[in-house]
């Protein structure tokens, strides 16, 4: 019973066990450097378009382990298109970015159509995508770089070195060593959190729902609490919470809750275990295949306007690759190769690990190719162990 109970909980657990190895490994490697107040805040900031757009994938994969080969086109695409509205046609920052999320959503609309209501295979769909839009991209920006100089956006999104959230508390006290405010935050997080777990515990006591041991309960509190504080610690010695932090959290719980509280959210889980079964029961998957990839486009567009406020400019090579750190951060983080399966959390933890690898290999001067071979060994191994966990459930 016990070796039984040892088992599942490295199984559930293994990614965010890979990631504690992983940070100590190159913390070790780099003297430490790993955790440098700065470098956190570059890791948040580097992956904040991964955090994005994997939200987005795992709602494609979630139907069927569908993926979307275009993202990285799409995000170079409207970010061409943001960049040109405000330096070129000298459109507000506002009206560049209403611009840009419109011009997702109907590329994301446009290829969901195809593969939503034609069942045109979704590789087949977002291949062409991934060609169209970086050949449109060279189009718009007609093969240079146009830099941004709308000090709003930048900010905003997270760009340049004032794309942090003001330290308000920090200054009415005459604080300066520390953030403050990022400190606050962090408490906030620990207690908003503590709150609900409990709520929710107790909602499942009062209906009847099995509830799992208080001292299991006690200590997973005590380790993310734990985890948050040392994070918005670190934060708070550098400059405070990145402005793209914020982006990334915002969408974070929006897509958490809907993925695990609202009924659509369901429907991407059902889609994925069995459609034929799904639409027999009255839903109609053809909406649920629409809705996840007209998303795409939608995050695609954030990801884009990301991704030019960080970079200060638009250039045709944005956004290359971005659609394999987006579905490797799915796989790794626990998305079934198969569909039905795979969490925001999970997700979250997937894209951090291949952060964490990415920094730790580039501060202890590893070479750029070999990157990218240990990022394949991580997503083979990932993928690897959920095709054989699966053979073992049947």
């Amino acid at each position: 019973m016990e070796k039984v109970k040892v088992t599942e909980f490295f199984r559930k657990y293994t990614m965010i066990l890979a990631l504690v190895v992983v940070i100590i490994f190159f913390s070790v490697s780099t003297g430490g450097k790993l955790l440098l107040s700065q470098n956190i805040a570059n890791l948040v900031a580097q992956n904040a378009y991964v955090y994005v757009l994997a939200t987005g994938m795992l709602l494609a994969i979630l139907t069927g382990g569908n993926i979307d080969l275009s993202v990285g086109s799409v995000v170079c695409f409207v970010g061409a298109i943001g960049a040109v509205a405000m330096e070129s046609w000298k459109w507000a920052g506002t009206a560049a970015v209403i611009f840009v999320l419109l011009a997702g959503i109907i590329i994301g609309a446009f290829q969901a159509y195809w593969i939503a209501y034609v069942r045109v295979p979704p590789f087949i769909v977002t291949l062409s995508g991934m060609f169209i839009f970086r050949g449109l991209s060279n189009v718009v920006l007609n093969g240079k770089a146009v830099s941004l100089k709308n000090d709003a956006f930048i900010r905003v999104f997270g760009g340049g070195a004032n794309c942090y959230v003001p330290d308000f508390i920090g200054k009415i006290f005459g604080i300066e060593k520390i953030n403050v405010l990022t400190l606050t935050v962090g408490v906030l997080i620990c207690i908003a959190y503590v709150l609900i777990l409990f709520r929710s515990r107790g909602n499942k006591k009062k209906n009847g729902y099995e509830v799992k041991p208080l001292t299991s309960e006690i200590v997973k509190m005590a380790i993310i609490c734990a985890v948050v504080l040392f994070l918005t610690y670190k934060l708070a010695m550098y400059k405070g919470i990145p402005t793209a932090l914020m982006w990334v959290a915002v969408i974070v719980v929006v897509y958490g809750y809907i993925t695990s509280k609202t009924t659509t959210g369901r429907y991407f889980y059902a889609v994925g275990g069995n459609e034929k079964a799904t639409k027999l029961s009255g839903i109609n998957t053809n909406r649920v295949y629409f809705i996840a990839y007209t998303n795409l486009g939608f995050l695609s567009a954030i990801a884009g306007l990301l991704t030019i406020a960080r970079l200060t400019s638009a250039q045709p090579t944005y956004g290359q690759n971005y659609e394999m750190d987006a579905i490797g951060s799915c796989f790794i983080g626990g998305a079934s190769a198969y569909g039905g399966v795979g969490t925001v959390p999970g997700v979250i933890i997937g894209a951090t690990l291949m952060g964490v690898i990415n920094l730790g290999m580039s501060i202890m001067g590893v070479d750029a190719n070999w990157q990218k071979v240990v990022k394949g060994v991580v997503l083979l191994v990932a993928v690897i162990f959920d095709v054989v966990s699966k053979k073992q459930k049947d």
